[in-house]
């Protein structure tokens, strides 16, 4: 199974990543500009493996530049408390 089959296995991926990256000193800054491109890249490559990544596909699709970078800061705040080490 894939971490993109199940939308907690997808949220608990990307809280590892996130918490790597903050423990090595990345600034948020620098997090979210990667939480758009990440966004960016999902939505135009990948297909939605379930309902939430459809919604979300979909919300970014409709969005503005500005808007992207709000969901994809959102995605992060989302995240923050997920993971295997929280």
């Amino acid at each position: 199974m894939s971490v993109l089959d199940n939308f907690e296995q997808w949220k608990d991926f990307l809280g590892d990543r996130l918490h790597q990256a903050q423990n090595q000193g990345v600034d948020q800054d620098t997090i979210n500009n990667l939480a758009y491109q990440v966004g960016e890249h999902l939505a135009n490559k990948v297909d939605a493996h379930n309902d939430e990544e459809a919604i979300l596909r979909d919300l970014w699709n409709v969005a503005s530049e500005e808007e992207r970078h709000t969901i994809a800061n959102m995605m992060v705040k989302l995240v923050q408390n997920e993971g295997s080490d929280r």
